[in-house]
């Protein structure tokens, strides 16, 4: 009984240490980038001294800059667009049934594991071809709307799945028509999913870099297309600097939309508790 005792007291240490292996090695790489951007040498491998100057460069990069603001666009127009389609899909899969509900479901799984350069070369064709368009900005907010409805009906769907219906009967029963029901009941409660679809399709859309190569068109330039153009003239501190600022913008992003989800999700606690004491 001693030895068995110890062998589960050691356990726990043994998943800590493999929990700190696991994180230092996800996370390194990165450690690495964010120090390497402060590097005063023009090398991106040869560490100098300690200095802010491709910061400071980024701010005057013309480039930069317009790649930066083309990317805010694609991503929050491809957010917001791809968010209200897919949240009415997502509403359609779980609330409704009706011929080919199944499949349509697969489709959805289907397009999330296609690979990036398939879907980036057959919108380029559907682009070229079937609609007769060229490609540029317009083309890549297209695009990214494309893919990104896949990603936020399966969050938001996994969030509807768990609702209970009989909220909705308890309502009809005091008197609520559908539509009240819609807005006091069911989009409370399905705000923390449709916020937690929306963050993933603005983080998608921020570093796709594939499918955006193949849609872009001049002028169409974002911080992903412009970090892996800088690349093939080699790893640079402005380049380590420039990842490192997506990097931080990505997780202010984030941490932006927690904080709105978290409280989506007390106000649906709260509106499930009143539906419940009623």
């Amino acid at each position: 009984m001693s030895r068995r005792r110890r062998k589960s007291a050691l356990r726990p240490r043994y998943l800590k240490l493999h929990a700190v292996l696991v994180f230092a090695f996800l996370f390194a790489p990165i450690v690495v980038l964010v120090a390497f951007s402060f590097n005063l040498a023009r090398s991106g491998t040869d560490w100098t001294g300690f200095s802010t100057r491709w910061y400071h460069a980024l701010l005057h990069n013309t480039a930069v800059l317009h790649a930066f603001r083309n990317t805010l666009k694609v991503a929050v127009t491809a957010t917001i667009v791809s968010t209200v389609i897919g949240t009415l899909a997502a509403f359609a899969l779980t609330r409704f049934r009706f011929r080919g509900r199944s499949s349509y479901s697969t489709l959805v799984f289907v397009s999330l594991v296609m690979p990036e350069v398939v879907m980036g070369i057959s919108l380029l064709v559907f682009f070229k071809k079937g609609i007769h368009i060229n490609t540029s900005l317009r083309t890549v907010i297209l695009a990214h709307i494309t893919f990104c409805i896949a990603f936020v009906i399966v969050v938001v769907k996994a969030r509807l799945t768990a609702f209970d219906n009989r909220l909705i009967e308890a309502a009809a029963d005091l008197g609520a028509t559908p539509v009240q029901s819609f807005f006091r009941i069911v989009l409370p409660l399905a705000t923390p999913g449709i916020l937690a679809g929306a963050m993933l399709a603005f983080v998608i859309s921020l570093d796709d870099v594939v499918i955006t190569h193949f849609t872009a068109g001049p002028g169409a330039t974002t911080l992903p297309l412009y970090i892996f153009g800088q690349l093939k003239f080699g790893v640079s501190p402005s380049i380590n600097a420039l990842s490192t600022f997506v990097l931080l913008f990505s997780l202010v992003a984030l941490g932006i939309a927690g904080i709105i989800s978290l409280r989506a999700a007390r106000r649906g606690t709260a509106v499930l508790d009143a539906s419940t004491l009623a």
